[in-house]
């Protein structure tokens, strides 16, 4: 069992029709026809929406988001159309909210690992492989891979687990057009972020991307390289074989595994409300992570 442990009810806009509830966004239509898109305060982990919020966390994603795809945009195109506030729109959108192109999704969540962690080391440390593809013996958490690999995945609904899958099963449900086109996409954009984020003390340890068609145009969507989608390890403390230091949910999936939360994820039971130390501790986390990749203060 997983999903909301309380799902929201979507503000209803004039003008906008509401489309989806998604893990942290709302998804509306405008009557150009456009996506609004709203990211919201919500925090997810181990596939539940956890009852409580962390404050800013929405506006941190979308300004990081906006600046990525600046540092981008000869590399990718992006389906931003403005950050305008939709008329009537609650005064709580500002700064949390984009208008984008109505593309044809690909459903598939692209993720380039540039270290060794997470689902891709326990893959590893069974088989020596991640999605089907051979790495070297004596890796170890945290380790840099020879080179940056695309490791996709499903894309899941929420209460789901997205599942890693192999480039050839990607060829096989969307074409062998579009999976190299999604390789090559999704290895170039990671190269630039990873060497972008390194020049300001920050590793890129891994990161998915979605993308879409605009016509025949392969074309970067959602969000892209936040403390959501993406790893990132302050360099100076990185050490291979451990756990690293991170700017992401990682420390609310730490507490919601530890004996101070009471909480067993393998149980059908919704997770507790995070205390308010983990709510500022996480709300630093993802603010000095705005802070130290794009060089300007969190106002």
């Amino acid at each position: 069992m997983s999903g909301f442990v309380e799902k929201p009810e979507p503000p209803q806009v004039p003008g906008l029709v509401h489309l989806h509830t998604g893990k942290v966004r709302e998804l509306y239509r405008n009557e150009a026809g456009d996506l609004v898109m709203v990211a919201s305060d919500r925090m997810s982990a181990y596939d539940w929406v956890l009852p409580t919020e962390i404050p800013d966390k929405g506006r941190v994603l979308t300004q990081l988001s906006l600046w990525w795809f600046d540092q981008l945009r000869d590399l990718a195109p992006n389906h931003v159309i403005s950050t305008e506030l939709p008329a009537g729109a609650p005064a709580d959108w500002a700064g949390r909210t984009l208008i984008c192109k109505s593309l044809k999704m690909v459903p598939v969540e692209c993720v380039a690992r540039g270290y060794l962690t997470g689902s891709g080391l326990l893959e590893y440390d069974a088989s020596r492989t991640v999605c089907g593809l051979a790495l070297p013996e004596g890796l170890v958490d945290g380790s840099e891979l020879p080179a940056p690999i695309f490791t996709p995945a499903t894309k899941a609904e929420v209460g789901e687990h997205d599942e890693n899958v192999s480039y050839e099963e990607v060829a096989r449900q969307v074409g062998a057009e579009t999976a190299a086109q999604l390789r090559q996409a999704t290895l170039a954009v990671y190269a630039r972020a990873r060497d972008i984020a390194r020049e300001r003390g920050v590793i890129l340890a891994d990161t998915k991307f979605e993308f879409g068609f605009d016509g025949d145009t392969l074309v970067l969507a959602d969000e892209v390289l936040t403390p959501d989608s993406s790893r990132f390890w302050p360099a100076d403390q990185w050490q291979p074989g451990r756990a690293q230091p991170s700017y992401d949910k990682q420390f609310v999936r730490d507490w919601l595994t530890s004996a101070e939360s009471g909480w067993d994820r393998r149980s059908e039971q919704p997770p507790p409300a995070l205390p308010r130390q983990v709510v500022d501790a996480t709300r630093a986390k993802y603010v000095e992570a705005y802070e130290r990749l794009t060089g300007t203060a969190w106002a």
